[in-house]
């Protein structure tokens, strides 16, 4: 029994060493896997949308997602939520101006307003 664990073990090896050593027929190493990349589906000429995000898939990598694919599209995403931030902003002031600006323009006397005895009227 213990001779035919022996051949078995020679058999194997000899089998595992010709498959690494002489596999392949002569064409050599494997070629490179070419990465598969996020084809970014996020439109660069226009901002993004819902469906825009909604659509969004990353590949899968070995463990997870490619960190750099992930990054990339939080990276535009946090850019133009900034940009719209600061318009938001922007006309939310603008808007506060002009409420400013109308009160003033309410509150203010009119022609109408003038007193019944004025100079003119002293006369």
């Amino acid at each position: 029994m213990f001779l035919f664990l022996v051949v078995a073990l020679a058999v194997v090896v000899a089998a595992v060493t010709l498959a690494v050593v002489g596999g392949g027929g002569g064409e050599g190493p494997l070629p490179e896997a070419v990465p598969e990349r996020l084809h970014d589906p996020l439109p660069p000429d226009r901002p993004l949308s819902r469906a825009d995000v909604d659509d969004l898939r990353f590949p899968l990598a070995a463990r997870g997602y490619r960190m750099a694919d992930v990054d990339d599209a939080l990276n535009r995403l946090a850019a133009e939520l900034a940009e719209r931030d600061a318009r938001i902003a922007d006309l939310e002031t603008a808007l506060a101006g002009a409420r400013a600006a109308a009160q003033t323009a309410h509150d203010a006397p009119t022609p109408l307003d003038k007193p019944a005895h004025g100079p003119e009227d002293q006369q």
